[in-house]
């Protein structure tokens, strides 16, 4: 069954929900069209298929790219810098920077499942310690991105020289086979250690726990004891030990020269050139788990062999495990957990797995394990827009922002524009480089999580995305806002009096109207807002907060100040010779309520 799908348009709340979700957030003018469109209407503009290609990463030095050029010793910046280079154009691309307008949330949802895949598939930036397998991981995660759709693809023998079309599949699948030789992961996770005789286990570990089957829901929410010694609930050693052998033989290429055909991205190479010579030879046996499928076993296939394995040989061993992995339902599953965790909420409990879950592991299953057709069904559905007003955890400001989340989720209210990557590079690179510092103080070293497994607010299990918030981390959060809002010089400036004529002239007189005009675009839910009674999301003694901070007064009770205050603040926002301290009552008000819990949540 499916998800019930939302009927009727979203609305502001909606809107602006599921804008900060799929995407790095919008602008009021964004939210605004949104509002008016109904789910569907806006899934299919979010999941647009006519958007560019990324402009290639710069390197300063040589005003040049260098990711599928190659570096020139003595040219080039060095490494350290070129990684520095691609963690600031990827945000970049995050931010749509240089995007026309019309592909601009389409862009960024393809980027934020990009940024997924990376914190699903993760790296870190220093084991690897090569910034062009770090942007061709990053490319083939985009390319996977939206996934609807498989590519006709020209695929030229390489002995013959004969060409021929094919269909080049787009899944989350296909995904997990090019991972497993990705160079990038190949040297994170060891895979280039793993040769015949000498077997290396890190990556068959992680890709059965972390990346495919996982272990269960935590094991049935800690409620289980596993069946047998090296059982996993899923898995167990004998699998990881047969998987190992299955995934040996394969290197690192330094060269990037090793082009996968159905991509045209690099990837890994065979050891030994024609003949996979550190390739563990013999059919592979797996556990009872995997019995349904080829009885548990991986075979290589003898007609691709020449006098002993070859490159295809072992890549088409590696293809035979995936699929056996993924016939196992509670793949399905772990991925579709993984997806409602980063895009819904982190708790799932045993009822939501065998109803939400569940359905959206079929439709992942039924679309050939296509992850768009499981995210427009949610985007579309009532159990993503469904709340319950108050403060109680729901899927209204049920997670807590990230870190890159909140910083250009601010930005991209605020209307402010990174400088032109294509025109301005030396700014660019300036100012991205700021924001992943103010990301590494909040608790998000980017490209560098604490755990093979990845960032912990994506994956540890209770506290999930509660990891983003520590005492430390939240005086972070709120000095960012400070710095912004203060015009600090490493970070994009803008006019916050040109901003609200812009978006909020109408209200904007009146302090009372305009707080509850502003709240609902900022904070996840501010609805039914009411200065002299409780009922709405907000108490009415946290919004007279918000007032008295805005236009100065020392007792909400005493009318005629309270009056007077709200009337001198519309003379002077009135005033163009006033201006100056127009903006700084602007900045009071923004500094308030972006330096709140509410807006720490989306």
């Amino acid at each position: 069954m499916p998800l019930t799908a939302l009927t009727g348009s979203l609305g502001v709340k909606r809107a602006a929900h599921l804008l900060r979700r799929a995407t790095f957030g919008a602008s009021k003018q964004q939210i605004d069209y949104f509002a008016n469109l109904t789910a569907s209407q806006a899934v299919a503009q979010l999941f647009a298929t006519d958007l560019p290609d990324p402009t290639l990463p710069i390197d300063p030095a040589t005003g040049q790219e260098w990711v599928e050029s190659g570096v020139v010793e003595g040219a080039n910046s060095g490494d350290d810098e070129l990684r520095a280079y691609f963690k600031a154009w990827f945000i970049g691309q995050m931010m749509s920077t240089d995007i026309a307008d019309s592909h601009e949330l389409a862009y960024a949802l393809r980027e934020k499942i990009t940024l997924f895949l990376h914190t699903h598939f993760t790296t870190m930036e220093e084991k690897v310690d090569d910034s062009r397998a770090l942007y061709f991981q990053n490319a083939l995660f985009r390319l996977f991105a939206f996934d609807k759709e498989d590519e006709n693809v020209v695929i030229v023998d390489e002995d013959t020289g004969n060409s021929q079309n094919e269909i080049a599949p787009r899944n989350f699948k296909e995904l997990t086979k090019k991972i497993c030789i990705d160079n990038a992961m190949l040297i994170f996770l060891d895979g280039r250690q793993n040769v015949k005789g000498s077997v290396n286990e890190n990556f068959a570990r992680e890709m059965f726990e972390l990346y495919t089957i996982g272990r269960g829901l935590e094991a049935r929410v800690n409620g289980m004891t596993p069946p047998g010694p090296d059982d996993y609930f899923t898995f167990t050693e004998q699998d990881v030990q047969a998987a190992a052998k299955v995934l040996s033989g394969f290197d690192r290429d330094k060269d990037f020269e090793t082009i996968d055909q159905y991509t045209g991205i690099p990837r890994g190479r065979i050891r030994g050139g024609v003949i996979a010579t550190q390739h563990a030879e013999g059919v592979k046996q797996f556990s009872d788990y995997f019995s349904g499928f080829n009885d548990g076993k991986v075979t290589p296939d003898p007609t691709l062999f020449q006098t002993g394995p070859t490159e295809e040989s072992a890549i088409d061993e590696i293809s035979q495990l995936i699929d056996m992995i993924y016939s196992r339902e509670e793949t399905a599953r772990h991925i579709c957990r993984k997806l409602y965790r980063f895009f819904v909420y982190y708790d799932i409990d045993e009822t939501l797995d065998d109803d939400v879950i569940a359905q959206m592991a079929a439709t992942f299953t039924a679309n050939d394990f296509k992850i768009q057709p499981v995210l427009e069904e949610l985007f579309q559905s009532e159990h993503f827009y469904d709340n319950v007003s108050g403060v109680e955890d729901d899927k209204f400001g049920g997670i807590i922002k990230s870190p890159l989340d909140l910083i250009l989720g601010t930005l991209k209210f605020l209307e402010i524009e990174l400088p032109s990557y294509q025109n301005d590079l030396e700014n660019f690179y300036m100012m991205t480089g700021s924001l992943l510092d103010l990301m590494g103080r909040q608790g998000m070293t980017f490209y560098e999580p604490y755990e093979v497994a990845g960032y912990v607010a994506y994956h540890q299990f209770p506290v999930y995305n509660r990891n983003w918030i520590s005492t430390n981390y939240l005086t972070q959060r709120y000095d960012y806002i400070r710095q912004l809002m203060n015009q600090n010089e490493n970070l994009p400036t803008f006019d916050i009096l040109e901003f609200v004529k812009l978006n909020f002239n109408a209200q904007a007189t009146d302090a009372k109207q305009f707080i509850t005009t502003l709240a609902p675009y900022i904070f996840p839910f501010a609805e039914n807002l009411d200065y002299e009674v409780d009922g709405g999301d907000l108490t009415k003694e946290r919004i007279r907060y918000f007032l008295q901070v805005f236009i100065q007064f020392d007792d909400y009770q005493n009318t005629a100040a309270v009056n007077q205050a709200n009337s001198d603040w519309g003379s002077l926002y009135a005033d163009p010779s006033k201006y100056l301290e127009a903006g700084e009552y602007l900045r009071r008000l923004f500094n308030a309520m972006m330096q709140s819990p509410e807006y720490q949540l989306f």
